[in-house]
């Protein structure tokens, strides 16, 4: 019995082991405990800002940080906005130019153009805001596999509020997602993530 117990676990530990060894392989320098998030398709993709329509093609040179989330958002798109403040103010002037942030709110029925960009211009200057219909933006959030969901709250002054991921896009110069960044991470990881594609 002892043979067969320490058999199972010696397999396990094997299992393990190798499991660590190809997360290394696949993704050098990544934390052994941080999970691996596989990347989406992404792509181009056209929506509204208060400068009329903008498409992610129109940033091709520039490393993008996209950010799907809605101005009313409590904490987590906050958050989420302040961590890219943060990254950004770790990168050299010359570094910052050649990246562009990009908020997508999904929550149009509220989040007019206007409203958006004020919201992103008060995180940093190199954000833009956009939005769209709801079909658009269920597909875009789609192949980038992001979700959202309107959530009625009877008896509040907000009617509703939105469940959403909460997920930092970086975005190659080419426009491919490169890399995806949990919204409560260190800055410095965010920085990190972006300088490796400037």
């Amino acid at each position: 019995m002892w043979k067969q117990t320490a058999g199972v676990l010696l397999a396990a530990t094997l299992g393990v082991g190798a499991a660590w060894l190809a997360s290394d392989l696949i993704n050098p320098g990544q934390p052994a405990n941080q999970a691996v998030l596989p990347l989406p398709a992404g792509g181009d993709f056209t929506l509204q800002s208060v400068n009329g329509p903008a498409s992610l093609a129109d940033f091709r040179g520039k490393v993008v940080v996209l950010y799907f989330g809605y101005t009313a958002c409590p904490d987590i798109c906050p958050t989420s906005m302040a961590t890219l403040k943060a990254a950004l103010a770790q990168l050299a002037p010359a570094e910052v130019q050649q990246v562009q942030g990009l908020f997508v709110s999904v929550d149009p029925e509220r989040d007019t153009l206007e409203h958006i960009q004020r919201y992103v211009n008060y995180f940093h200057p190199n954000m833009t805001g956009l939005s769209g219909t709801q079909p658009e933006l269920q597909k875009i959030t789609r192949r980038y596999g992001a979700f959202y969901r309107k959530v009625e709250v009877p008896g509040s002054a907000m009617a509703y509020t939105i469940d959403h991921s909460a997920i930092l896009y970086v975005i190659d110069r080419e426009g491919q997602v490169r890399e995806q960044v949990q919204h409560a991470v260190p800055p410095a990881e965010l920085a990190a993530a972006i300088r490796r594609w400037l």
